[in-house]
């Protein structure tokens, strides 16, 4: 095998973007984008693991899009249900204070903000 300089060159090119890629794709998850902030939210606990979604109240809402939201709630309402089920038993229910949730994204209705994809704490 012979080795120009040229096809050198283009090899290690090819292996640093692939590296910056991959990087890239790693370091999204670690470190949120964009702070938010809601007064109040409500996420229920299935089982013992929390939901992936969360309902929040009284939200700031972020200017720019990001991959990953820094939900910072004053007040977080955690029902803990028995079952999978949504109408099922709830055994106790935690408020907790000053909270932060990473989630991926969200929607909004009037005043609630439904965010999604949010990372168990």
């Amino acid at each position: 095998m012979n080795f120009t300089p040229k096809s050198l060159l283009g090899a290690i090119a090819a292996v640093s973007i692939g590296a910056t890629t991959l990087l890239g794709m790693g370091a999204g998850p670690a470190s949120a984008g964009g702070r938010v902030h809601c007064d109040r939210a409500e996420r229920p606990v299935w089982s013992g693991d929390p939901s992936r979604n969360m309902t929040a109240h009284g939200c700031t809402l972020p200017s720019t899009d990001r991959r990953w939201y820094r939900v910072e709630v004053a007040n977080l309402v955690e029902p803990h249900h028995n079952t999978e089920y949504l109408n099922g038993p709830v055994d106790h229910t935690e408020k907790l204070h000053d909270r932060t949730i990473k989630c991926m994204g969200y929607t909004t209705d009037a005043h609630t903000v439904n965010w999604f994809g949010c990372v168990p704490h």
